[in-house]
Order: C-alpha cells, then structure tokens, then sequence
C-alpha cells in the first residue's frame, strides 16, 4: 500500500516527525523534523547540506518517514520512501514549510555556504498500527 488511509491522515498534520536514513556506516541514523504535506499530495522536507542526512539521502535515498499520535501512542503512521533532492534556491518551499510553523525563518540560521534542499519523499510502502 503506498497512500495514507483515511484512519492516519491526520497525523500528516503532525508537527514532528522522524526521517530514519542509512549513514555511512550501515547503521540508521533518526532525526526529528518538521515537515509539510504539500498540496499536490506530496511530503516534503526543507534540510540543510550540511546535515548528516542530507549526505546520508544522497547515497542511499530509502528512507523510513515515522509519525507518533502525542494522544494515543499506540496509532503510529510509517512511510517508507525514496527521497528526491533538488535545490532550492530561494528558499520558496522554506518559506511554505514556515507558514505552518509561525512563520519562523529557519533558513536564516544557514552557515555561509551551506546550501537548502527541498526533499520530496516517494511512497514505497506505508504501514499503520492503531485505529
């Protein structure tokens, strides 16, 4: 199954998740993360190219996508995912990702020379637990 059934949709309006990738040394490596369901249906992240992550998903772009109810932590949303990486410039997809966090300016605090990306995640699988 590779679309959110209508009993998880909710947690795509989560205000974090985790993102699990594979870093160079084999092992998973997790981190907590704000994100966005854009509107074409898409979940979409905004990283920075100097985190771990970022080199991890640009070596091996599986992923696992992981969401925990806060009310019940027993219904749980996992997407396993390919990540697409593309630029992003002028911070257009930040600034969207901003609006549902109170407009907070993350990219702001980007070291000279650090670049953002926008990371698309494809659904390859999509697992629930809890109802």
């Amino acid at each position: 199954m590779t679309t959110v059934p209508q009993s998880h949709q909710d947690l795509l309006n989560a205000q974090v998740a985790t993102l699990a990738t594979l870093g160079p040394d084999g092992y998973p490596q997790v981190t907590a993360l704000w994100f966005l369901l854009d509107e074409d249906g898409i979940l979409r992240l905004s990283l920075n190219s100097s985190r771990q992550k970022v080199k991890n998903l640009q070596a091996h772009p599986e992923c696992t996508f992981f969401v925990l109810d806060t009310a019940n932590p027993y219904r749980t949303l996992e997407i396993r995912a390919r990540a697409e990486i593309q630029p992003d410039v002028e911070h257009t997809f930040a600034k969207k990702l901003s609006a549902k966090y109170g407009g907070a300016e993350f990219w702001t605090h980007d070291r000279p020379g650090e670049k953002r990306f926008v990371v698309s995640l494809h659904p390859i699988k999509v697992n629930t637990w809890g109802s």
